[in-house]
């Protein structure tokens, strides 16, 4: 090889190399090179076979927020345990914890035989066992919250019961060593000129400098070095995050089309056919096809009759003549819980827990909050014993594992549920809208012959990712600036 080919940061690098591998640090502190250049370098040089450069992954685990809340305070069953070893036989809701943690505490008492369970008139009794050994998840929490630890290093019983509980967080680290190939260490690399330069800047050209100096050959033939450094797009993680939530909380995903009829988007769900939402300036509507036929006329008679006059269900519907046409007219839909009502068509006996994410279409001017395109995450629950404070409890559940903890309810009106609300979430000092949510009308569930509660959300995932992420123009969702992507790895 050409002694010309080597520039001196390689030069350097290669140097201390002679003497055995290096780590990015410790190439640096030998080589008097920052650890980008020291790493650059050891990149290029490999690239001419002279170094290999290792690569090992470890994952590091430590406690997420709630995690290091029971770091501090002690898990729900520790405290549990100790009011009661101290107050005797309690009832579960004498316990001072709070209602979340009330709901999984029994479980914990009984797994790890702190506690006895009784049911009374007045309530579930807890009665100590006296066993208040330390339990080796409480003993891997505590070390976690000193130090984060590599996976490999920690006991597999304390931590399986910690992963269980959704209480970590993992971060990957990966070590880099740099080692001489068996070209490298037959290299003479004492031979070769120090001083040659690499780059031509505006000083030499002022002072002439250059005119004195070998320049280092540039090779056409050598190659560029491509990172193999890849990763999942900041939204595609947070998508991601929100179903992992769904799943571990009971639900089923499902699936809906993006071309859909007037009649499951919007006459299916009690929209009348003169709202707003149903004109050319909010809805997207096709020209091929421009409609669907639906054969079924038992349903679109009950859809009809609703519509009109409210049919069996009590309602006086809205009080207009019902196009069987404009219900057929073919359009993008503008919301997902078109294929909500489609899967509860098909599924109509509880319990049903199933959500969805997916795209949605609207005419929407195109702004720093709004866009033609988005994604929508919607849920149900259809239970016999399904009502309000449950639909409440569990968006506060849901927004609880999204780190709002700050969460409240207030009233809303939407065509198809009854009574109906808007999620509000604390972010700073500002109260910020969501989503919305509310129990299905009986005008939307008659027609499907469904007679339990269907408890319903929706909300806009790039408004809550907005949040997340921590950026104020929903258009940096989508575009390619690979500074942001880089930093929000």
């Amino acid at each position: 090889m050409d002694n010309v080919d080597l520039s001196p940061n390689e030069l350097k690098l290669l140097k201390c190399l002679k003497e055995g591998s290096l780590s990015p640090h410790e190439a640096s502190l030998k080589s008097e090179l920052g650890e980008k250049e020291a790493m650059s370098a050891a990149s290029w040089l490999r690239s001419k076979g002279l170094v290999d450069i290792s690569e090992e992954s470890t994952n590091f685990l430590f406690p997420n927020d709630e995690g290091k809340k029971y770091a501090e305070q002690g898990l729900p069953e520790r405290r549990a345990v100790e009011w009661l070893n101290k107050m005797g036989e309690s009832l579960l809701d004498e316990l001072p914890l709070d209602d979340n943690e009330k709901k999984v505490v029994i479980g914990w008492l009984k797994r790890k035989k702190f506690a006895d369970l009784e049911k009374t008139d007045e309530g579930l009794k807890l009665i100590p066992t006296g066993n208040v050994e330390e339990t080796p998840d409480e003993e891997v929490l505590v070390l976690l919250s000193r130090k984060p630890m590599p996976e490999n290093e920690i006991d597999k019983e304390g931590l399986a019961l910690l992963k269980g509980r959704q209480v970590l967080s993992t971060k990957e680290e990966v070590s880099r060593t740099f080692n001489l190939t068996e070209e490298g260490q037959n290299f003479n690399a004492d031979e070769i000129d120090e001083d040659l330069i690499g780059e031509l800047t505006p000083e030499m050209l002022q002072s002439g400098e250059w005119k004195d100096k070998i320049f280092q050959r540039y090779s056409a033939e050598t190659g560029v070095e491509s990172s193999d450094f890849a990763t999942l797009h900041p939204l595609t993680r947070f998508t991601e995050e929100i179903r992992s939530i769904f799943l571990q909380m009971g639900f089923t995903e499902i699936e809906g089309d993006y071309v859909e009829s007037a009649f499951w988007n919007m006459d299916a769900l009690f929209i009348p056919q003169d709202h707003p939402a149903r004109e050319l300036q909010d809805t997207f509507y096709l020209s091929e096809p421009a409609s669907f036929v639906i054969n079924d006329d038992e349903l679109l008679d009950q859809v009809k009759s609703i519509h009109e006059d409210g049919g069996d269900t009590e309602s006086v519907g809205w009080g207009s003549n019902w196009s069987k046409e404009t219900a057929q007219q073919a359009l993008l839909r503008t919301h997902t819980t078109v294929g909500t009502i489609r899967y509860l068509s098909n599924n109509p006996e509880p319990p049903i827990r199933v959500f969805s994410v997916g795209r949605v279409f609207r005419r929407e001017a195109l702004d720093a909050t709004h866009l033609p395109e988005f994604t929508q995450v919607e849920g149900i629950i259809v239970e016999p014993d399904a009502n309000f404070g449950m639909l409440i409890g569990v968006l506060k559940e849901f927004y609880r594992r999204m780190g709002f903890h700050d969460v409240r309810v207030r009233p809303a009106y939407f065509p198809y549920t009854e009574p109906s609300l808007e999620v509000e979430v604390r972010f700073g000092d500002k109260w910020l809208e969501l989503g919305g949510a509310g129990i299905f009308r009986p005008e939307v569930t008659a027609p499907f012959g469904i007679e339990c509660p269907v408890l319903a959300w929706g909300l806009g995932l790039e408004r809550l990712a907005m949040l997340h992420l921590g950026i104020k123009d929903i258009r940096m969702l989508y575009q390619s600036d690979l500074q942001w992507l880089k930093e929000t790895v």
